[in-house]
């Protein structure tokens, strides 16, 4: 027997408008529907629709993660400084964590994941290769400080989240573990309803070599991924990479140019008249304090974060005036990688052995042309550090790649030995020596999955669920009188005795029009309506997303929604 809910008695109040500072549609129908309400910037209350999705979405979770042979553990949120010190991310995440003191002066963070803290639990539990193989998860309120918390339950300060943890003793054993995570997210995802892409991505904090994630394509999303559309290719774009391939041909002596007031690649192309693309853009950062060069084509843009992650976990960061005082080789504006002796050069594969440039010639109001890759200057480093543009070449096929917006729901990593060799994470193997243990993080956003479907579902009436997570199976609605209110009752309580989950809209003194509206907004997949047939016990059936509508008996109906 399944529960029938009144609405008569249920916690829910709706509204008509949207919220001031709902900028996204999730953010807007969520809380016009009654799903969750803001507590304070970045933190939600799950009201009892909002928990029943919530809630909804947790079970698929944990049937899959179960099918696999994950077992399901509860680590606390509050956790010691330790080892997150250890690892180096107590730094590394800097403002992002929430950071403590308890009365004793001891340091303490809330978990923003939880590595460290599974390691050292498997640490303590198994001690031989026979203990192994073991996949561990938990579905676990989750904290990250946001500067500018957003777009409603997309990005909180604290949110919903499945993280899981892989233990194996070879590196093949980890392939496995991934295989099976990868397979399961796949699963959980079809069931969900969500339209998904599964991306090459960076590891960032998290560590590790191999990555994937799973992205919900939506307006509002946050992450910007690339697709191929002559290939199976995509990636997010911190990942999207661009072969290096020199390039042979004869180039001229490099030539000083008067350029005066020219300090911007805009200023320099149009003095000159050549197109951007031409010149050669060098962005000065700093690198854990010291001075890096940076070199991009000139009409192109560096990415930071694409920097960042390359250099992690070095912190990175602009140059500012200062930073030029008592640096003669440093000139403002006019920075060229020729002659930079005292710092290192980063460069983007774009800028390949025998390509020549325009660029600065370390001169004030002066540029160089004919300034050869290779020839005048080597680059240190070749990084993928561009903002990946529509219309880049594929890295697969060379197509031109288009560019969407999405919501990370998912991301797996093959963690390696990161974290096992940091707190020394070892089992006796096989043959009577310890082995290192090898390690895979797989999360999943659970309250993200909330947003993306109200994003992905949602039309202009409302929120639309998909049945496996909707907060009930079917929306009666008594349109107004005594009678109809006594038939909706009535074929509520046998579809609940028939294992259906019913929302039945029984409040006296709200109009018929009001109730329809509501059933619109909130979004369970079938509508049954009580009204003006009700004397000949005939109800009218609405699919929520089609719209399409039939009038049905009242045992025609109960055998329709529990066929």
């Amino acid at each position: 027997m399944a529960q029938v809910q009144r609405m008569s008695r249920l916690m829910v109040k709706t509204l008509r408008d949207d919220p001031a500072d709902a900028e996204t549609l999730s953010h807007k129908l969520l809380v016009r529907a009654g799903y969750v309400r803001r507590n304070s910037a970045g933190i939600w209350t799950w009201l009892p629709l909002g928990k029943k999705v919530l809630d909804n979405i947790s079970r698929v979770v944990r049937e899959e993660m179960d099918a696999i042979g994950a077992q399901e553990v509860l680590l606390p949120a509050l956790l010691p400084k330790e080892p997150y010190e250890a690892s180096g991310r107590w730094d590394e995440y800097g403002d992002l964590l929430f950071r403590l003191k308890d009365r004793k002066g001891g340091e303490y963070l809330l978990g923003p994941t939880h590595e460290e803290i599974f390691t050292l639990l498997v640490k303590d539990q198994a001690s031989s290769y026979k203990d192994l193989p073991v996949m561990l998860y938990q579905i676990q309120t989750k904290y990250r400080d946001e500067a500018r918390p957003r777009s409603g339950v997309l990005r909180g300060r604290e949110f919903h989240m499945k993280d899981s943890y892989s233990f194996d003793t070879t590196d093949e054993g980890l392939a496995e573990s991934y295989r099976l995570h990868r397979e399961a997210y796949q699963n959980i995802f079809a069931r969900l309803g969500l339209d998904y892409r599964i991306v090459s991505a960076v590891s960032g904090a998290m560590g590790g070599s191999a990555s994937e994630e799973f992205l919900a394509p939506a307006a509002a999303g946050e992450d910007t991924f690339a697709d191929c559309p002559s290939c199976d290719y995509a990636a997010n774009t911190e990942a999207v990479t661009f072969a290096l391939t020199p390039v042979s041909g004869e180039h001229g002596p490099v030539e000083e140019l008067d350029t005066p007031d020219t300090p911007t690649i805009e200023s320099l192309a149009e003095h000159l008249g050549v197109p951007a693309s031409a010149t050669l853009k060098n962005l000065l950062v700093k690198v854990d304090g010291e001075i890096v060069a940076v070199g991009v084509p000139g009409n192109r843009e560096v990415d930071l974060g694409k920097l960042g992650e390359h250099l992690a976990p070095a912190v990175v960061e602009l140059v500012t005036a200062e930073d030029f005082e008592g640096r003669d080789d440093l000139v403002r504006g006019y920075v060229g990688p020729q002659g930079l002796e005292k710092v290192r050069y980063i460069a983007d594969p774009r800028i390949a052995p025998g390509t020549a440039w325009i660029t600065g010639a370390n001169k004030a109001d002066t540029h160089a042309k004919n300034v050869v890759a290779g020839r005048d200057f080597e680059v240190d480093d070749y990084l993928d550090v561009v903002v990946v543009e529509e219309g880049d070449p594929c890295p697969r096929c060379g197509t031109g790649l288009k560019l969407d917006r999405a919501i990370e729901i998912g991301h797996i990593f093959q963690l390696g030995r990161k974290y096992a060799d940091t707190f020394q994470l070892d089992v006796l193997g096989q043959q009577g020596k310890p082995v290192r243990v090898t390690m895979g993080s797989y999360g999943i956003g659970v309250s993200r999955a909330v947003a993306a479907l109200a994003e992905q579902s949602a039309d202009e009436q409302g929120l639309c669920w998909p049945k496996e997570i909707a907060p009930a199976d079917v929306h009666v609605v008594a349109a107004g009188k005594a009678l109809q209110t006594e038939l909706a009752l009535d074929v509520s309580e046998k579809l609940g005795a028939a294992g259906v989950r019913v929302l039945v809209d029984d409040r006296a003194g709200v109009s018929p029009g009001v109730k329809f509206t509501d059933a619109e907004l909130i979004g369970v997949p079938k509508i049954l309506v009580a009204g003006r047939r009700s004397a000949e016990g005939v109800l009218e059936l609405k699919d929520r997303r089609s719209g399409e509508r039939e009038e049905l008996t009242v045992d025609e109906a109960i055998a329709r929604l529990t066929a």
